[in-house]
């Protein structure tokens, strides 16, 4: 909440916003893309610009570079059920987050990096 008479950067540079709202997305998948689990260097929009997908929280979702170019304007679903990263974890999660239901999204991507991490505690082990 603003206070009624101070004037803020945000209010009036629109990038400013638009930068601290893509940020908020990496920092709620922890940086990871939802689509393989790598470092999110990018938002993907989900119903692609192209197609007439918007710019809004529930359209867009962090990738990396490599997904993000990969999907390029492609459905999302189809081009995810060809990949090799494809988990139905993650594609449930991408459900979720096109419907609004971020915390469900959220918490079947921490699920997906919990077992990557066993996964790998295990193999660390052998």
């Amino acid at each position: 909440m603003h206070a009624r008479d101070a004037i803020f950067l945000e209010d009036f540079c629109p990038k400013v916003r638009i930068r601290e709202w893509r940020q908020s997305l990496h920092d709620y998948t922890d940086q990871s893309c939802i689509y393989c689990g790598s470092k999110s260097e990018s938002i993907d929009h989900i119903q692609p610009r192209s197609r007439g997908g918007l710019s809004t929280t529930t359209n867009c979702i962090p990738a990396c570079l490599s997904c993000n170019i990969q999907k390029n304007d492609m459905d999302v679903f189809h081009w995810y059920r060809r990949q090799k990263s494809y988990d139905p974890r993650r594609a449930m999660a991408i459900r979720a987050w096109v419907s609004g239901n971020l915390t469900l999204a959220l918490q079947l991507i921490r699920w997906v990096k919990n077992d990557m991490t066993k996964d790998q505690t295990k193999r660390v082990a052998r």
